[in-house]
């Protein structure tokens, strides 16, 4: 889809590639028919009280949301996925994990959840009355049926021991690692989007373009419809059209869709700087960085150093 002439239209179309709609879900998903969407995909609201979203009584909010998923469920296709990322819901400093308190409006509609998936990541707020969060989690739902798309080979990771072989049985000898990786498992290590983030936008709650590929690559083929209810930044729409999928979502707040139009036609125009899925994490002791060395050791790390020069004949000390 680079470099093509590719509209950005305003109001669902099934014969579109992208729609950035300005206002709620709920109009957007009214124009789209029953089960014509390949995977839906979204991180909603968390009612944690960010600055576009008003914190609600959690009884309404689980209410609004299921008002969504109902209607998301209706556009679902036969071989289609639910993708749910959610956080937790903090009052009073207890914690309510909101995908616990969300899976039965899933099962109610029918729906089998396939995994849970633990998306890590090493960096947010700091707590002094609990240890800091540093996950969240994406539930991943599909209709009963055994001809849900999964595509395993698209997301595949390299192998750790690529070289292992088989010790016993009709296969010993030979390697017993699928040549293109391995599965990537259902504990997803993947920098979440701050400061010093390539794709970071004002957007206080963006997440990584990298995470949500790795869905649409493995729950869809070229073609299909992703799409978000609660698309922010246009981030899932920006995952599809770079695989060749076609991508809808609505988002209420204008600031955002305007945002979300220009990385959208950046990703389109093959110009958006993303961080590329096969890129490891950084380690900033490997790469040599001084902020690794703590300030509290510092002597005990300079005492070090010295003992290795001496050791390796740099450094002499003369009798005075």
């Amino acid at each position: 889809m680079f470099g093509l002439n590719v509209k950005i239209a305003e109001k669902f179309s099934i014969d579109d590639q992208v729609v950035l709609f300005h206002g709620s879900c709920l109009d957007l998903l009214k124009d789209i028919p029953d089960k014509s969407i390949q995977l839906i995909v979204t991180s909603p609201p968390y009612n944690i009280g960010k600055e576009y979203e008003k914190k609600l009584k959690i009884e309404i909010y689980i209410k609004q949301q299921a008002e969504v998923i109902k209607e998301c469920v209706r556009v679902l296709s036969d071989t289609g996925s639910i993708c749910w990322q959610v956080g937790n819901y903090v009052n009073n400093g207890a914690i309510i994990p909101l995908d616990t308190i969300l899976y039965p409006i899933f099962h109610d509609l029918n729906l089998v959840m396939r995994n849970r998936i633990v998306w890590h990541f090493e960096h947010g707020l700091h707590c002094s009355r609990r240890f800091s969060g540093r996950y969240e989690t994406i539930i991943w739902f599909t209709r009963k049926t055994k001809e849900y798309v999964f595509n395993l080979d698209p997301v595949r990771v390299p192998q750790k021991y690529p070289s292992k072989k088989y010790f016993k049985g009709p296969k010993a000898g030979q390697y017993s690692c699928n040549p293109l990786g391995k599965n990537p498992g259902d504990v997803w290590d993947i920098p979440n989007v701050k400061s010093n983030h390539v794709e970071k936008t004002e957007h206080p709650c963006q997440f990584p373009v990298e995470l949500i590929e790795r869905l649409v690559l493995s729950m869809t083929n070229e073609g299909e419809w992703v799409f978000d209810p609660f698309l922010g930044t246009g981030t899932s729409i920006i995952a599809a059209i770079r695989h060749n999928r076609r991508g809808a979502g609505a988002e209420t707040e204008k600031k955002y869709i305007d945002i979300a139009r220009d990385r959208i036609q950046k990703a389109i125009d093959g110009t958006l700087r993303t961080r590329p899925m096969s890129k490891p994490k950084y380690d900033p002791k490997s790469s040599n960085n001084k902020l690794t060395i703590s300030p509290w050791n510092k002597k005990e790390e300079e005492f070090k150093q010295l003992r290795l020069l001496e050791d390796q004949g740099e450094y002499h000390c003369e009798n005075s």
